[in-house]
């Protein structure tokens, strides 16, 4: 029908996507066999190299974005900023590694230490509803004395 072509067309510009993405792999793969050994000892053929490299796609500053979500406000935090010490919310996943990079990379301060705090659920009711207020993860940051994050 008439009606659907709009689809077959769509379809088809998705394959050519797909198979010029496969070309270019392909072609990679073909650059790399290229500058491997041609006389490798019995056991090693066919073998993936052990140091395989990374690629890096553009706009991306080698830091997690969703490690942070957002600047912890409360008048303890705000105590601690005088001794150069910030507090974040982070995601629950998140390690003391990926939140270094992160306040790095965003605030462009060197960080000193990163401590983890794991606030838990918490029992809440509303007349005869009973619910639970959500947990979630803080990062108290130390950086560098002499640097500071803007918090407003």
């Amino acid at each position: 029908m008439a009606l659907f072509d709009f689809l077959k067309r769509k379809e088809d510009i998705e394959k050519a996507k797909k198979s010029e993405k496969t070309e270019k792999v392909s072609a990679a793969i073909k650059e790399q066999a290229k500058k491997e050994p041609k006389n490798l000892p019995a056991g090693r053929q066919g073998k993936r190299p052990e140091k395989t490299e990374t690629i890096q796609v553009a706009g991306t500053k080698g830091f997690s974005f969703k490690a942070l979500k957002s600047l912890h406000v409360s008048e303890k935090a705000n105590n601690l900023s005088g001794q150069n010490q910030y507090v974040f919310q982070v995601d629950n996943q998140a390690n003391k590694t990926e939140i270094k990079k992160a306040v790095q990379g965003m605030y462009k301060v060197s960080v000193l230490s990163v401590n983890l705090v794991r606030i838990p659920k918490k029992k809440r009711r509303l007349g005869r509803v009973e619910g639970f207020k959500k947990g979630y993860k803080k990062a108290i940051v130390k950086i560098k004395e002499g640097q500071k994050i803007e918090t407003i």
